[in-house]
């Protein structure tokens, strides 16, 4: 059997729960959560390797150059970027690497990485999107209505993903992405080496 981990991406738009979700997941030691690499300078408390991996600029510009990273993007005039080299390491060890990422960037690693699944966490419905960002109570108004004009922008990509999840209950939706895991891990298509060696039995 093919014991590779699998690369779980998971988006959805500011609201939808996916720190607390991933956090959950990651309780599992099935899991491991991707490390980013970027070139802002780490922040008291934090550590190379662990929150992310600092790099300088030159450094990161020669991984986009040599195709090293997943999918990068620049914020605050800082780099951040998702390193193959941790992502490959850890899926060899047969761990199920979750990568929380806006859609764009997801939609890049599904095209360097077809085998990558690809999940988008929602509330029930856009009601409730709007009632979890109100109540952080951390936002301008203006904030607000700026993170529902890009959820809508974002929820029309929803084809674009593999599988939905309703995050209405944390619990519930952490369950139904560990048995889209599971079921994804029983996936004919994943285990095509063992099928050719049935079939090299078959007269």
């Amino acid at each position: 059997m093919n014991n590779k981990g699998l690369l779980v991406i998971i988006s959805g738009p500011s609201g939808a729960g996916k720190g607390t979700v991933v956090s959950e997941l990651i309780k599992n030691k099935s899991y491991a959560l991707s490390t980013s690499i970027t070139t802002r300078q780490a922040r008291e408390g934090e550590i190379d390797g662990i929150h992310y991996f600092f790099r300088g600029t030159e450094e990161f510009k020669k991984m986009v150059e040599k195709n090293e990273l997943l999918e990068y993007a620049e914020f605050c005039g800082n780099y951040y970027g998702t390193p193959m080299f941790y992502v490959e390491e850890q899926l060899q060890q047969g761990k199920n690497v979750i990568l929380e990422i806006e859609v764009q960037g997801a939609l890049q690693v599904k095209e360097r990485y077809k085998e990558a699944i690809l999940i988008f966490l929602t509330p029930p419905n856009i009601s409730e999107l709007r009632s979890r960002l109100e109540n952080r109570a951390t936002e301008t108004l203006e904030k607000i209505n700026m993170r529902m004009k890009r959820a809508r922008e974002e929820i029309k990509l929803i084809d674009k993903y593999d599988y939905i999840v309703i995050n209405k209950i944390v619990e519930e939706a952490v369950d139904s992405i560990n048995k889209i895991v599971e079921s994804e891990k029983m996936s004919a298509q994943r285990h095509i080496d063992l099928i050719n060696t049935f079939l090299e039995g078959v007269e």
